[in-house]
């Protein structure tokens, strides 16, 4: 190859690098990140097997803007924190609550919702939330959440009279208390309005277990990638495509 030929190629290909934007270059970057399967309406997959949810769309803008690929993995919510740390995926951006437990296995973002804990009964249900804790009842709640943990440790061993069913799902919960097999299902207020919305049921109160914040969490190790994800938090909760993510998916 001549001199002059080498040259140019040179000049070529030091133009392409120069003028490649560093977020394409960056993008080669993949990130996985483990949602709940069916966790309405933040993370669930449709019914053509593709992730959806107000969780799933954050990411996907936050990866757009920040420079780099995500994939959402479905998978069991009981799991989720030993396949981060384990290293089978990098993030959990899928309505988890923030709380001191998790906080010495994980590292959080900022938060960005903040989320109250209710019963779900029938439509035409006449019972109180004392009534419900009480006489034998059957209560369903989403195994491996923040409200199983708390009625088991505040209302169950504390005395309360009623017997906890755990489900894969809340969704699986509400469909139990539509069929008569539990008389109400303990879990988050935003997949208790879409439950609300969808099928003949209604929030009936809280239960006493105070509020949480939700936020995304990475492996403490990677605080890079804890930087980057609170940037993108940051500038998705200040545009404009924020509220329409709460106008779409109502959480």
């Amino acid at each position: 190859m001549g001199k002059k030929v080498l040259w140019s190629l040179v000049l070529l290909l030091s133009f392409i690098f120069i003028t490649t934007p560093a977020n394409a270059i960056a993008k080669e970057k993949v990130y996985i990140n483990g949602i709940d399967a069916n966790f309405p309406p933040f993370a669930y997959v449709d019914k053509k097997g593709i992730p959806d949810g107000f969780d799933v769309k954050s990411m996907d803008w936050i990866a757009e803007k920040m420079g780099f690929n995500v994939v959402h993995k479905p998978m069991d919510w009981d799991g989720i924190i030993p396949s981060l740390k384990t290293k089978k995926i990098d993030m959990i951006a899928s309505g988890m609550s923030v709380t001191e437990d998790r906080k010495k296995q994980v590292n959080f973002t900022i938060p960005y919702w903040v989320i109250a804990q209710v019963l779900v009964v029938p439509k035409d249900s006449t019972l109180t939330v004392d009534q419900i804790l009480s006489n034998g009842n059957k209560v369903g709640v989403q195994r491996g959440t923040t409200e199983a943990k708390w009625i088991k440790a505040n209302l169950i061993k504390k005395g309360k009279n009623f017997k906890l069913i755990e489900y894969d799902s809340a969704p699986l919960a509400v469909e139990d208390v539509l069929n008569g097999r539990i008389v109400a299902a303990a879990m988050d207020d935003a997949p208790a309005k879409d439950a609300a919305r969808k099928k003949p049921v209604k929030i009936l109160g809280t239960f006493g277990m105070p509020s949480e914040d939700f936020a995304y969490a990475v492996r403490k190790e990677d605080t890079k990638l804890l930087e980057t994800l609170n940037e993108g938090l940051r500038q998705l909760m200040a545009s404009p495509y924020w509220e329409e993510l709460k106008e779409k998916y109502k959480p």
